[in-house]
């Protein structure tokens, strides 16, 4: 025999009236009644019983229709539930009124934020980082966020902070391959897929994730000083060798030239120390000093 799996409840809208009228009613009620007991006590005793019994009914029938009255803020709605029965939710703001003996809770459907506490994790290369995100969020499906989780504000924070998580081990702080995805170089990305991993995740609780950034992203202190000369070697590496091919493009230019406007006949031996030359200049990072040649190159 197959398992029977509970039916999902998704949110609808639920039957109510505006309370407008509903408030006056009871009013006239509370009045009517009021004024049926204060006549009722100064009758003979059997109009007396009648009339303050009358009063006294709906006097109370009153009160109990005045409690279905719920007054709805901008930014708020009511999960209306009638002996345990999911009823509908009332989004529309204003006094509105609804059965009298149903249950009303009230869910904040405002934009919210959820700011997750530095984490320490190891990302892709097994270096140990630090890191945290905001992610902002929203009630989308009230029932749902009311009947599918325990405490929903707390399973979306439970949720961010796994899947900042994840991310994390999946990307490198620092991408060694060139193209490759990394925390610090693609953040934009990477917080996509950490928004799209987050709303797949808080979907059951019926919760809208909005936008979802890195607010911090470092390496462990216990490795940030190593990290942090490896960042400066390959800095000046990179540095190097642009200077390179800059100085081999300027070589090239300067020998073509020459041969070109036939100022210089440089032989191969003479070529490669105008050559040798060159480079020292362009490729050091001091100041070239000058010295004077009175014999020839072979002597």
């Amino acid at each position: 025999m197959a398992d029977e799996r509970p039916v999902e409840v998704r949110e609808f809208a639920a039957h109510s009236v505006g309370g407008g009228l509903a408030l006056l009613s009871g009013l006239v009620g509370l009045a009517v009644g009021a004024g049926l007991i204060a006549v009722g006590a100064g009758m003979a005793a059997t109009a007396k019983a009648v009339l303050i019994a009358v009063g006294v009914l709906l006097v109370l029938a009153s009160v109990m229709a005045m409690s279905g009255l719920n007054t709805v803020a901008p930014g708020q709605a009511r999960v209306v539930q009638l002996f345990g029965r999911y009823r509908g939710t009332i989004r529309t703001d204003g006094l509105r009124w609804v059965n009298p003996l149903t249950s009303r809770e009230k869910i904040s459907t405002r934009v919210r934020n959820h700011e997750t506490n530095v984490l320490k994790v190891n990302d892709a290369y097994g270096n140990p980082i630090e890191l945290a995100a905001v992610v902002v969020w929203r009630v989308a499906d009230t029932a749902r966020a009311v009947f599918e989780v325990e405490d929903f504000t707390e399973f979306v924070e439970t949720q961010t902070e796994a899947a900042v998580r994840h991310i994390a081990i999946e990307y490198p702080y620092d991408s060694h391959d060139e193209g490759g995805l990394s925390l610090r170089g693609n953040a934009e990305e990477i917080t996509e897929t950490l928004a799209a991993e987050l709303a797949t995740r808080v979907q059951a609780a019926g919760v809208e994730i909005i936008e979802s950034r890195f607010t911090h992203l470092a390496y462990a202190p216990e490795i940030a000083s190593a990290m942090l000369q490896r960042q400066q070697a390959g800095a000046v590496v990179a540095a190097r060798k642009q200077i390179v091919e800059g100085a081999v493009g300027m070589v090239e230019l300067a020998l073509t030239r020459l041969a070109e406007e036939d100022i210089v006949d440089l032989d191969p031996e003479r070529k490669a120390s105008m050559v040798s030359n060159l480079m020292v200049v362009l490729c050091g990072d001091r100041a070239a000093t000058p010295v004077i040649n009175t014999g020839t190159l072979y002597q």
